[in-house]
C-alpha cells in the first residue's frame, strides 16, 4: 500500500476505481525465461483485476538459477515437496531432481502416482 494512506480509504478508492486485490496462498513462484528460472521463495502474490485486466505482484525472496547448471536442491525444497506430496524424504528428493530443481513439477508427479 501507499505509506500514509488509510487502508480502509484504499480499498474503498479501488472499489470505486472498479479495482479487486486479493492475496493468493503460494510456496513458490518460478518465473521461467529461455535462459534461466527466477525463483521467489516465501512469496506475498496478490492477484488484481482491474475491470477485467487481470496481473499479479509478487514479492519475496528472489533466485536465479540457470538452466545449464545442475540445480541445488536446499533442504528446505525437499521439505516442501513431502509436505505437498505426502511423501517420504528419499520420494521428494528423486522428484526433486527428476524435475531439476523445479517445486511444481515435482509435486505434480508425486501426486500422480
Amino acid at each position: 500500500m501507499i505509506p500514509g494512506v488509510n487502508p480502509k480509504q484504499m480499498q474503498q478508492a479501488m472499489k470505486k476505481l472498479g479495482m479487486k486485490q486479493e492475496e493468493i496462498e503460494t510456496i513458490a513462484v518460478i518465473i521461467r525465461t529461455p535462459k534461466s528460472d527466477i525463483i521467489i521463495r516465501n512469496p506475498s502474490v496478490q492477484k488484481i483485476d482491474m475491470m477485467g485486466s487481470i496481473s499479479y505482484q509478487v514479492a519475496g525472496e528472489e533466485e536465479i538459477r540457470s538452466l545449464d547448471e545442475e540445480p541445488e536442491i536446499s533442504e528446505e525444497d525437499v521439505k516442501t515437496v513431502m509436505e505437498q506430496a505426502g511423501c517420504s524424504k528419499g520420494s521428494a528428493e528423486a522428484a526433486l531432481k527428476e524435475a531439476k530443481g523445479d517445486l511444481a513439477a515435482a509435486i505434480l508427479s508425486l501426486q500422480k502416482e
